[in-house]
């Protein structure tokens, strides 16, 4: 299993966003936890994997020897690739 930690600007984001999407987008990374390869998409071009959630995409960094999952980047898919 394996542990998920936030980057501050996704902290932020997740702070101003509705409750429920918030909470969304929270229950989707507990899942992620459990079995990440099962949810995550390789990120073309960049060392990130990307996780669809709705209209939202998250961009994660993964780090195998610590199983740490580094949530890098969240955003509204229109948005979210301009950032990387």
């Amino acid at each position: 299993m394996f542990s998920t930690k936030l980057h501050p600007k996704v902290i932020k984001f997740l702070d101003k966003c509705e409750t429920q999407l918030a909470k969304r987008i929270r229950n989707k990374l507990k899942l992620v936890e459990a079995n990440p390869f099962l949810y995550l998409e390789h990120y073309e071009g960049d060392d990130f994997y990307k996780l669809r959630i709705g209209d939202y995409r998250v961009l994660i960094d993964v780090d195998m020897s610590r199983k740490i999952l580094f949530v890098r980047h969240l955003d509204h898919r229109k948005r979210i690739y301009n950032r990387t």
